[in-house]
């Protein structure tokens, strides 16, 4: 509110008087005068000179322009022609947006800062990529993870054999974290990178198509949970999938032992066909972003798993040395 007129606050002011009195630059209160946002009267010698109304309006307009909004908002406002509620409900959706995308920035730039010395620092390429990508909106980041599923998935029938994997490679949070991490700003840079590859595309396309249409596959895979358990615990170990330690192990996975050679290969053929570390690397890489638990890399177990099966003695046991 304006003060009573005092000595230090008489009826009119000065253009002078109400910058010292504002904290307005001189330039500004010209400015926005000239504008018709404060109006001014003029004294017989012709100088701006300010009411107690212009003082008033004189603190709105200070208000919302610090709040942020545009001279048009301001005019409009104060014109009544649109409701402070209103624009200041627009302002703050502008201002999420704007939050938003400084957060990523923010992620950005500590993902950089943690490029060790000796280590060869991102290209210039790499950098406005990652800073693109990060302020991408939810829509945005949908619609490219969409367009790759899509495409993965053209003309499979929903009923098909891991057609449901499809949902699962859609399932992009709604939004990064409000403070996302460097790690979720870097997964969501490599995820975009991976789907926009063809040979990655093409691959998926592959592995989708041959899980829905040869059923084969499905009926000659081993139990994957003991494919995990006994070639991972033989990778681990360092054992060679061509040693005859190699055999025992395949002995102690169901429905593996006593095959001959050619049905080994079949097997190594399935194996290999869905065994790819980039559709690992993918699932990995929405989990970071999800949140979900980490996981331990399959795909290296199940790759020692299928050069066993083509290494090893066709029907040896486990009980053979």
């Amino acid at each position: 509110m304006t003060a009573p007129p005092t000595d230090d606050h008489p009826v009119t002011l000065t253009i002078g008087q109400l910058a010292r009195r504002s904290e307005v630059p001189v330039r500004t209160l010209r400015f926005w005068s000239d504008e018709g946002l404060v109006p001014a009267d003029r004294n017989d010698a012709g100088h701006r000179v300010y009411g107690p109304a212009a003082v008033a309006r004189l603190d709105l307009v200070r208000t919302l322009r610090e709040l942020g909004l545009g001279l048009d908002d301001v005019r409009a406002v104060l014109s009544r022609r649109r409701g402070v509620g209103e624009i200041a409900a627009a302002h703050v959706r502008a201002l999420d947006d704007r939050i938003r995308e400084l957060r990523a920035q923010r992620a950005v730039c500590a993902l950089l800062a943690r490029t060790r010395a000796g280590d060869t620092p991102p290209d210039e390429r790499s950098v406005t990529l990652m800073n693109d990508l990060a302020r991408l909106s939810a829509a945005q980041r949908q619609h490219l993870i969409d367009d790759f599923v899509t495409e993965t998935f053209a003309g499979i029938d929903d009923d098909a054999p891991g057609a449901g994997i499809a949902t699962g490679m859609r399932s992009m949070p709604a939004e990064l974290p409000d403070d996302p991490t460097p790690e979720q700003v870097g997964a969501w840079v490599e995820l975009a990178e991976l789907v926009a590859d063809p040979g990655f595309r093409a691959r998926c396309r592959e592995m989708a198509v041959a899980g829905a249409t040869a059923p084969e596959h499905h009926e000659r895979g081993a139990d994957p949970a003991a494919v995990a358990e006994h070639a991972g615990a033989a990778l681990a170990a360092g054992v060679d999938p061509a040693s005859p330690e190699a055999a025992r192990v395949l002995a102690r996975i169901p429905g593996v032992e006593g095959q001959d050679a050619a049905a080994r290969a079949r097997t190594a053929d399935s194996v290999e066909l869905f065994a790819d570390r980039r559709v690992e690397r993918y699932w990995t890489l929405l989990g970071v972003l999800n949140g979900w638990p980490a996981r331990e890399p399959a795909v290296p177990a199940f790759e020692w798993f299928a050069a066993a099966l083509r290494s090893a003695p066709a029907g040896q046991s486990s009980d053979q040395p």
